[in-house]
C-alpha cells in the first residue's frame, strides 16, 4: 500500500511547496533574455537604407524589397517552428534559429549585389527570426503557466522592445562612426552569444524538472514528442481559417504589422533624416519608442488578464490611427515637444496588441492556439513586409512619406473596426490535431 502510495505521488512536490520562486519564472527570464539578443537584428534594417544607398547605389525600394522577405519569411516561419518545438523541443529549435540568424548577418559584411542582401538579411536571417518569433513567446507561455498567461505574454512581447532599446542608440553609433559593416557584426556576435544561455538554463516543459505549470493545481506529464511537424501546421491552419475569427485575426495584425514593423521601424529614421535629423537622434527617438513599448506591452497584458480583449484591441488600434495620421506635420530636423509626446504616445502602443490577440487565439483554438497563433503572426509579418517594400517605393516615386503615414493611418480605424466583430466563443475551438 505504501509503495503504491510512493510510486503515484510527485515525488518532489513538498519541495515545490518550499521553492520560493517557481521555474516557470526562470523559464520566462531565459526566453526574455534570448529575445532581446536575437532583437539586435530588428533594429539594424532602418540604419542600413541610407550607408547601402551611398556605398551601392541601391535604392530605398530595392532595400526595402530584402527587408520585406526578411520581415514575410519571420512571420511564415513561425507556426511551423511552433509545431517543430513540439517535435525536437524548445532549446534545438532556439539555439539552431540563433545561430542561423548570426550566420546571415555575419555574411552581410561581404556582400556586393542586392540579391545578396536578399539571401543573407532576407532569407537566413528572415528563417532564423521566424523560428524565435513570437510563437516561441506563445509556447513557453502556454507549456509553462496556466495563470498569470496575459502578463507574461506582455512580458515576453516586450523582450522585443528591450532589445531595440538597448542595441538601437549603440549600433546607429557604430553606423555613423565605423559605417555599417561592424554594426552587421555586432548583430551576429549579440544572437551568438545567447545560444549558451538557452542550452544551459532552458527547458522544455514543467515535468522535465518535476514541477506543475505554474498556477495549475495538477501535475501535467510531459507529452510525447508530436512527429509530422509539417503536416500539422497545415491541418491546424486548414481547420482554422474556416472560422470567421482567424481571418479577423489575422486581417487586424496584418495592419498591426503595416504600421509597426514594416512602417515605423523601417522608415521613421531615412524619414527623419529626410528632414535634416542626424541619424543617432532619430535612431534614439526609435529607442525611446522601445521603452514605453515596454510599459504599454505589460500594461496590456495586465489589462488582458482583466478586460476584453476584443475592446482593447479595438482601441490600441483607433489610437494608433490618430497618431499616425498626425505625424507628417511632426517631421522637423530637431526634436521638439510635439514629436516627444509622439514617441511617448505611439510607443505605449506599439505591440500592446500582442496580449490581448494572443489571449482571443488561445480562446478560440485551445490546444493549437500557438500554432494558430504563429500563423496570425504570419499575416503580421506579410502586412510589415508589404508596408517596408511600398513605404520604399512610395518614397522613390513621390520623394516623401506622407502617402504611406496616411494610408497607414486608416487601416488602423478599419482594424479598430474589425476588432469588435470578432466572436469570443470557447464553442469555436477547434480539436487538437495530432
Amino acid at each position: 500500500m505504501s509503495q503504491t502510495t510512493a510510486a503515484a505521488a510527485p515525488v518532489q512536490e513538498p519541495a515545490d511547496r518550499h521553492r520560493r520562486v517557481h521555474r516557470a519564472w526562470l523559464v520566462a527570464a531565459v526566453t526574455f533574455v534570448t529575445i532581446i539578443g536575437a532583437a539586435a537584428f530588428r533594429s539594424l534594417p532602418g540604419l542600413l537604407i541610407d550607408p547601402l544607398n551611398e556605398e551601392f547605389g541601391w535604392s530605398r525600394g530595392t532595400i526595402g524589397a530584402a527587408v520585406s522577405v526578411n520581415l514575410a519569411l519571420y512571420g511564415l516561419t513561425a507556426p511551423f517552428a511552433a509545431a517543430l518545438m513540439d517535435r525536437f523541443g524548445i532549446r534545438r529549435v532556439v539555439a539552431v534559429a540563433l545561430t542561423v540568424i548570426s550566420l546571415g548577418s555575419g555574411l552581410t559584411v561581404w556582400m556586393t549585389r542586392p540579391w545578396q542582401l536578399w539571401l543573407c538579411w532576407g532569407l537566413l536571417v528572415g528563417l532564423g527570426s521566424g523560428s524565435m518569433a513570437l510563437a516561441f513567446a506563445a509556447t513557453v507561455t502556454n507549456r509553462w503557466f496556466t495563470t498569470r498567461r496575459g502578463l507574461v505574454s506582455g512580458i515576453l512581447t516586450a523582450a522585443s522592445a528591450s532589445g531595440q532599446l538597448i542595441f538601437l542608440p549603440l549600433l546607429s553609433w557604430i553606423v555613423e562612426r565605423h559605417t555599417w559593416r561592424p554594426a552587421a557584426v555586432t548583430v551576429a556576435l549579440a544572437a551568438l552569444a545567447v545560444v549558451p544561455f538557452v542550452w544551459i538554463l532552458l527547458r522544455d516543459h514543467p515535468a522535465d524538472v518535476a514541477q506543475k505549470p505554474y498556477g495549475s493545481r495538477e501535475f501535467v506529464p510531459k507529452p510525447a514528442p508530436i512527429t509530422g511537424a509539417a503536416r500539422r501546421t497545415l491541418t491546424v491552419l486548414s481547420s482554422a481559417v474556416r472560422t470567421g475569427t482567424f481571418w479577423l485575426l489575422a486581417g487586424t495584425f496584418a495592419i498591426c504589422g503595416a504600421s509597426t514593423n514594416g512602417l515605423i521601424q523601417t522608415h521613421f529614421v531615412p524619414a527623419e533624416h529626410d528632414h535634416g535629423m542626424p541619424v543617432t537622434t532619430a535612431a534614439s527617438l526609435l529607442a525611446v519608442i522601445g521603452v514605453f513599448d515596454v510599459v504599454g506591452t505589460v500594461a496590456s497584458g495586465w489589462f488582458t488578464d482583466r478586460f476584453e480583449p476584443r475592446r482593447l484591441l479595438a482601441v490600441y488600434y483607433a489610437l494608433r490611427g490618430v497618431s499616425l495620421v498626425f505625424l507628417p506635420m511632426l517631421l522637423a530636423p530637431a526634436v521638439h515637444p510635439p514629436m516627444l509626446f509622439f514617441i511617448v504616445f505611439y510607443g505605449l502602443d506599439w505591440v500592446a496588441t500582442v496580449p490581448p490577440t494572443l489571449a482571443l487565439c488561445r480562446e478560440s483554438y485551445g490546444e493549437d492556439s500557438a500554432i494558430v497563433f504563429g500563423w496570425v503572426l504570419a499575416s503580421h509579418q506579410v502586412g510589415a513586409a508589404l508596408v517596408a517594400y511600398l513605404g520604399g517605393l512610395a518614397h522613390d516615386v513621390f520623394g516623401t512619406y506622407d502617402p504611406v503615414w496616411y494610408a497607414s493611418g486608416t487601416l488602423c480605424a478599419a482594424a479598430a473596426l474589425m476588432s469588435l466583430v470578432i466572436r469570443r466563443s470557447r464553442g469555436a475551438a477547434l480539436p487538437a490535431v495530432s
